[in-house]
């Protein structure tokens, strides 16, 4: 790739999220630009490529990614897909990156995470899109500042006003706490040991037969506890919020009250409806993040190593569901290759870094 041309990227997956990239990289980031759509559905994919000059269509990811004119792969098909794309993208040595999960399951990431090693250098960017999230990138600071000293406890609550017809109880943990399973490693250092999922009376808004609200519990090797409220049918909107408990302080996020009125003897806010919305401008940072680096020729995020650990965290998390009480996390040994790169790097924007200063007495901000 010339550095001085845009990037150009193959988006593999024409779904919601993957025309919303499409839409990003072509009108919202710099860098960069939509060399290549790929969809099983040749309909839809030209449909998202309309439009987007010079954007070629395909149903086999293959022949995208070895077209002259792509340097990199952006995936967001479902995530069985994900694996046979990611060894594709391997064997021409493009960077990528890959919305969660990485695979479906830890034995599937762990064969990706081995294939990435077997080249010698990352190539993968696992779409944790939380650590670009200007909230979460400054509570990470702040907690990496140890102003607050050691943190203890991470409690977490994840709403949605309703959940897909297609959800079933386990995806509860695979494709919605796994996001707060990489929150907590992220924020805390920590790798997660151990999973407990307890299960209240269902909400009378839960479809039938779908355990919705659910209470999760991550034990970590570093010794704190991380809670999960997941409520996929709460009704009222999508939430996401984090508190960190820590020696000295407290630290919260997500609580979203950046404007409150007063009118007509009342007051309140808004209460976002769902991800696209709450995470608009995360997903833009993490979009534009990945092209920087890719220009400069480095990787950087969450690994693969990232994205096995979460999957191996959720399997934990499924079987404790349907089994009940603790269940142990089993991860394989860590390759040489992510040993540099332990679970808090990733940083999100570097204008979010720096930490907020805390006055001596002052309660902490969140």
């Amino acid at each position: 790739m010339n550095r001085q041309e845009p990037l150009g990227i193959a988006v593999i997956g024409t779904g919601r999220m993957g025309a919303d990239h499409v839409r990003r990289i072509d009108r919202v980031i710099s860098g960069a630009r939509v060399t290549a759509v790929v969809d099983t559905d040749a309909e839809r994919a030209q449909a998202v490529a309309a439009g987007v000059d010079g954007c070629t269509v395909h149903t086999d990811p293959a022949a995208a990614m070895a077209a002259a004119d792509v340097d990199a792969v952006l995936i967001a098909s479902p995530g069985p897909a994900h694996e046979a794309a990611l060894l594709t993208a391997f064997e021409h040595d493009l960077p990528v990156l890959c919305e969660k999960p990485l695979t479906p399951d830890a034995a599937s990431a762990l064969r990706v995470v081995e294939a990435e090693q077997a080249l010698g250098h990352r190539r993968v960017q696992v779409g944790f899109m939380r650590r670009y999230d200007a909230e979460y990138v400054r509570l990470k600071a702040l907690l990496e500042s140890g102003q607050l000293g050691r943190p203890l406890m991470l409690h977490n609550r994840h709403r949605n006003v309703a959940s897909p017809p297609f959800f079933t109880s386990s995806m509860l943990i695979s494709d919605s706490v796994a996001h707060e399973v990489d929150a907590t490693r992220w924020l805390l250092g920590h790798e997660i040991t151990a999973v407990t999922v307890l299960r209240p009376t269902p909400s009378a808004g839960a479809p039938d037969g779908l355990r919705d609200p659910q209470f999760v519990v991550l034990e970590t090797d570093g010794g704190a506890l991380s809670d999960v409220e997941i409520f996929v049918n709460c009704g009222f909107g999508y939430q996401v919020q984090a508190e960190a408990v820590c020696e000295r302080g407290t630290a919260r996020i997500g609580d979203g009250h950046d404007l409150v009125t007063h009118m007509a003897g009342r007051w309140g806010g808004t209460i976002a409806q769902d991800w696209a919305e709450r995470f608009a401008q995360a997903y833009d940072d993490e979009v534009q993040a990945w092209v920087d680096t890719t220009r400069r020729g480095e990787v950087t995020g969450p690994s693969t190593w990232d994205g096995y650990a979460a999957a191996a965290v959720c399997e934990a998390g499924v079987r404790s569901l349907e089994e009940g009480g603790r269940v142990a996390v089993e991860l394989a040994e860590k390759p040489p290759l992510y040993r540099l790169d332990d679970v808090t790097r990733g940083w999100g924007p570097s204008f979010a870094r720096t930490a907020p200063t805390l006055m001596p007495d002052a309660p902490p901000r969140g």
